[in-house]
């Protein structure tokens, strides 16, 4: 048997069978006290880190052997014992190192470590005497003092401690509120609830402490967020706390250590640090068939009225049009004034917070017209719309929404499609193809990746259609082409105007377009006579492909106005660009893309605006076709180089510039395959006709 488990069968020389509790504060000396640590070795053999003292110990002296044992004060069970002794034929030597072995030779000091049964077939270690007295007649031991660490084939490392009986020597222990801090599962990118991570003084003398430090393959997914602890010098009974965040960076688990140098015999605290990300969908687009969800001709979502000058409409959006009760982060509207009686403007904002200083739509007295307008939900579900002068009727449609949180993902069994940048490209003009697109017609088109395995995770496409000198009033309806025209309008144009708008349209993949795979599809319905433009300028995938882009919705916040120097000097002259880089406060530096309202104002000509970032070659496309001595918005969706920032180029004549934020495109690291955006190649200048429109006629429409 054993030397530990012989000898704490023999008389005690300190009565101490009495249950206790571990020690919240060191007794004053003389101390008897058993320190274990075991740092991050998990339970063998013994299962715990503790620091008893008083009634939790007993000990045992024997010729120069030496044994402690401590209870646990919960289970009244055996908490763990320690035994020693020095090597054959010696005896203990304050002051000096001994290597150590399950059993005692000439050269190594016995050194054992049990608990209820458990212990190590193969162990070593070390022990340091601090102090020994005996006795001056009959030299038997008085006091005895050791650190000691102690290795078994069992644990990773070893588990170190201090042992005192009836020893005027003072120890350090510190004892920590957990070893491990499990954050469980949480979304990728999310931040989320802070952990605590305590360490408390439990000696008899002050635990000083280094410099707190995360390490791990998983360490960047942790955060320390706050910190009482580092260079800090603890007295006994004091504690001080780390807290750690975390942010998890991939799917499956990520782990990580903190560690926090100290002054006891391990020398640091650590506990690992463990996480579990998953693909959420904050952030992601939902497509929706566009639905009518306000009109004040009618009486739908608002009184049967036009709105008034400085007047408001908070309209109910989530639970409506497809749009969810809960968990929107924000929604995609088209916004159409109708019958305005005089110059103004809209601003469309998150109901429940201060009207910005901002606009959605601008118009002149008796025009139609639209504008896509993205804007954060505010209390209750609703948006606010707020008409500046005179009387005008509004009609909004919804076309999709931004999820805020996995609801979405709860309630529709999928997640959203993530924002794919691309270089914007013009891919189809019916001026260049033969003629107008007839009343009542719709051109099928497509667009698609070069590697067409991409395709059929295409479910939207974001175009900016331009409606061209129309020979009448009327709209323009783009849709997947692949269900029934909705009652809803993308473009709403006056005869003989240049009337663009941003559109994100839900897309059918379609297998007879090409002859070499599947591209998505879409269609642009047309109720009068016209030319139409359409810009490629992003895709929605389903939330699976690698490097998409993510979205967070803001308030819309004012980042340019040349008329007041704001964001850009001046106004813009003849074919000239304005650079312009969002401020920090506006889109951190993790920011892949804006999502914009740009308002041209009073151009001395009819011109042409077109947005890119500011690091690529200006796009043969247009955003914004201001005709001379008016106020034109559209949104506007744009790539920003490292600075956040983008250029905004004129044609002809000068004009004034504003731009307004309403939110900002991140790469989302669940699917990231770097920390830049990619861009894919992108193919589509064609209709799903056999030729383009002027080679064969567009489709009538048959619902």
């Amino acid at each position: 048997m054993r030397f530990s488990r012989t000898l704490l069968a023999g008389a005690l020389v300190t009565a101490t069978a009495v249950l206790g509790t571990p020690a919240s504060v060191a007794a004053a000396a003389p101390y008897t006290v058993f320190v274990v640590d075991l740092g991050q070795n998990g339970g063998w053999p013994v299962e715990k880190s503790g620091v008893y003292d008083g009634a939790t110990v007993h000990t045992t002296v024997s010729g120069e052997g030496f044994g402690i044992w401590a209870t646990d004060p919960v289970t009244g069970e055996g908490f763990g014992s320690l035994s020693a002794q020095p090597p054959t034929d010696q005896t203990w030597t304050e002051g000096q190192t001994y290597p150590a072995a399950r059993f005692a030779d000439s050269t190594h000091a016995l050194l054992d470590m049990s608990s209820n049964g458990h212990g190590c077939n193969q162990s070593g270690g070390s022990i340091t005497v601090r102090q020994v007295t005996r006795d001056a007649d009959t030299h038997n031991l008085t006091s005895f003092a050791a650190t000691y660490s102690f290795d078994c084939e069992l644990s990773g490392q070893p588990i170190t401690g201090e042992v005192r009986w009836n020893s005027s020597i003072g120890y350090v222990a510190a004892s920590t509120n957990t070893s491990n801090l499990d954050f469980g599962t949480r979304d990728i990118g999310s931040t989320g609830t802070t952990l605590p991570y305590t360490v408390t003084a439990k000696g008899s003398d002050p635990v000083v402490l280094g410099t707190a430090a995360l390490g791990g393959t998983g360490a960047t997914s942790f955060k320390i967020v706050t910190d009482g602890c580092s260079g800090t010098t603890l007295q006994p009974g004091a504690s001080c706390t780390v807290t750690i965040g975390t942010t998890p960076l991939k799917q499956y688990q990520q782990s990580a250590t903190l560690t926090l140098p100290d002054n006891t015999a391990l020398g640091h605290r650590q506990t690992n640090l463990t996480v579990n990300g998953r693909i959420g969908a904050a952030g992601t687009y939902y497509a929706l068939p566009p639905t009518r969800i306000l009109d004040t001709r009618t009486g739908n979502g608002a009184a049967k009225a036009p709105l008034g000058p400085g007047k408001v409409i908070n309209l109910q959006v989530t639970g409506r049009g497809g749009v969810p009760a809960t968990g929107v982060g924000s929604v995609v509207l088209n916004v159409t004034v109708t019958g305005p009686t005089a110059n103004s403007y809209l601003t469309v904002y998150p109901t429940g917070v201060a009207r910005p200083t901002a606009s959605s739509v601008n118009f002149a007295k008796g025009w139609l017209g639209s504008n896509s307008v993205t804007v954060k939900v505010g209390t209750g579900g609703k948006v606010t719309i707020y008409n500046n002068s005179g009387y005008t009727h509004v009609v909004v449609d919804v076309s999709g929404y931004y999820a805020a949180n996995n609801d979405p993902l709860a309630s529709t069994g999928h997640i959203g499609g993530q924002y794919q940048p691309t270089t914007p490209k013009r891919i189809f003009d019916t001026r260049s193809a033969g003629g107008m697109l007839p009343a009542g017609y719709y051109l099928p088109l497509w667009v698609g990746y070069v590697n067409r395995s991409l395709n059929t995770h295409i479910t939207a496409v974001v175009l900016n259609i331009t409606a061209v000198t129309p020979t009448r009033a009327g709209f323009l309806t783009a849709w997947d082409s692949n269900s029934s025209l909705p009652n809803a309008s993308t473009v709403n144009y006056a005869a003989g105007k240049v009337v663009p708008n941003l559109a994100v349209v839900p897309t059918y993949t379609c297998w007879d377009c090409v002859s070499d795979g599947s591209v998505a599809g879409f269609g642009v319905y047309t109720s009068q006579n016209t030319h139409v433009v359409v810009d490629l300028v992003g895709i929605i995938d389903d939330g699976s492909l690698s490097d998409g882009l993510r979205f967070t919705p803001m308030a819309p916040t004012r980042i340019a106005d040349s008329r007041i120097g704001q964001g850009t000097p001046r106004a813009l002259g003849a074919n000239s660009v304005a650079k312009i880089t969002t401020p920090d406060a506006v889109a951190p530096n993790t920011t892949e893309a804006l999502a914009l309202n740009v308002t041209g104002i009073l151009p001395t000509l009819n011109t042409v605006l077109t947005v890119w970032s500011a690091d690529m070659s200006r796009p043969g496309v247009s955003n914004l076709n201001p005709a001379k001595g008016t106020i034109v918005s559209n949104a506007a969706i744009t790539l920003v180089d490292a600075n956040q920032a983008f250029n905004v180029h004129n044609l002809q004549g000068t004009i004034n510039l504003v731009v307004d934020v309403v939110g900002t495109y991140y790469l989302y690291p669940g699917t990231a395959s770097s920390t830049v955006a990619g861009v894919q190649g992108v193919t589509g200048n064609g209709t799903t006709g056999a030729t383009t429109v002027g080679g064969a006629p567009a489709r009538p429409l048959t619902n």
